[in-house]
């Protein structure tokens, strides 16, 4: 009787050994100068502080960290057999947390567990994470291929991310600078992002009775894996281009990242008690993929503002006189966005109000 082995027992050194020969690639396409040390090494090495190369000098310099997963979201990747996109929307969920700071996101690691051995699929969720940090200047600097065959039935897996930024303290966003007057500004969301999967698949899958391959006649004619695997917004250059513009002077107040708990939860989080955030309903168009949910599961409107983003992935609050212009650059950089709601003394009550 032969003895046990490893990949009796599951895992594949081969295949895993081919898998990790696939990455270096894509993660080199995202590297810059900072990056330094050996690939394969234990730990990723990046300089801060690049005085003479990029005149990137800090006075006082605060590093901010995120991490976040891509949710069920994979659910719907597994059954539409599509996975490169799920790679964007996990960067996305770190990087757009660490903008709401004001941060440069400087690299990122992930954590991809998988079911069985498979360079092909684990090629492509690499190449989506690379692309996304491309998109972001974010370099990306190593991870961890965890195969777990006890834990995920077969073709499973699952993903996290680690985002590490830098703000300069006399430039850091935090919300404390909300005043009466300001504005918020609302930038277009993708589509669903990464939250609220668990009721979107029920609407869609057990209520809806639908299939991926299905056409969604009021999104344009996408099919059900085409519109629920949109992936998410990355916000990180246009909201360089308002920092660029407004951060020194200190007109950009507030950033929020639109998340489960929709944009009365989100927002709350950077609201100080001095102050309410009203945001009109009506002031943005929202999206077709939220209707359509919304009535194949026959959803409360308000649970659908409590779980979705309806359209607004990410909120700037700016001083009302630099809010026109905020807008246009926005619009500069390819990103539609509108003046959701205004700020107002407190009068008592929730720090974020819908009407």
């Amino acid at each position: 009787m032969a003895g046990a082995t490893y990949s009796s027992a599951g895992v594949n050194l081969d295949l895993y050994r081919e898998g990790m020969a696939r990455l270096p690639a894509h993660m080199r396409r995202t590297h810059c100068p900072r990056v330094l040390g050996a690939e394969g090494g234990f730990a990723a090495l990046f300089q801060l502080d690049l005085k003479g190369l990029f005149a990137r000098g800090y006075d006082d310099p605060l590093l901010v960290s995120c991490t976040d997963g891509v949710g069920t979201k994979l659910k719907v990747a597994v059954q539409a057999g599509v996975h490169h996109t799920v790679g964007i929307d996990l960067v996305a969920m770190s990087v757009n947390d660490a903008l709401c700071t004001g941060a440069e996101p400087l690299f990122f690691l992930d954590y991809v567990a998988m079911s069985h051995d498979d360079p092909d699929l684990l090629e492509q969720l690499v190449r989506g994470i690379a692309d996304a940090c491309v998109e972001c200047g974010c370099s990306l600097v190593g991870g961890e291929t965890a195969i777990l065959p006890d834990v995920y039935q077969r073709g499973e897996y699952d993903l996290a991310g680690f985002c590490v930024g830098v703000v300069e303290r006399s430039r850091l966003v935090d919300g404390r600078q909300i005043a009466a007057g300001d504005v918020a500004i609302g930038i277009a969301s993708s589509g669903l992002h990464s939250n609220g999967y668990s009721l979107a698949r029920k609407a869609v899958f057990d209520i809806g009775g639908l299939s991926c391959a299905d056409s969604v006649p009021a999104c344009g004619g996408r099919t059900v894996a085409e519109v629920l695997l949109e992936p998410t917004r990355l916000y990180a250059r246009p909201v360089k281009v308002l920092l660029d513009r407004f951060g020194a002077a200190g007109q950009v107040h507030g950033i929020a990242h639109i998340t489960g708990g929709g944009l009365v939860e989100n927002l709350a989080r950077i609201v100080p008690e001095s102050v309410q955030i009203v945001i009109e309903r009506g002031a943005w168009p929202v999206p077709a993929v939220f209707p359509w949910i919304e009535g194949l599961g026959s959803i409360a409107a308000d649970e659908m503002e409590r779980v979705f983003n309806m359209g607004v992935g990410m909120v700037v609050v700016v001083a009302p006189d630099v809010a026109l212009e905020a807008q246009r650059l926005l619009a500069d950089t390819g990103h539609e966005a509108w003046p959701i709601g205004s700020v107002f003394g407190a009068a008592g009550g929730e720090r974020v109000q819908l009407r």
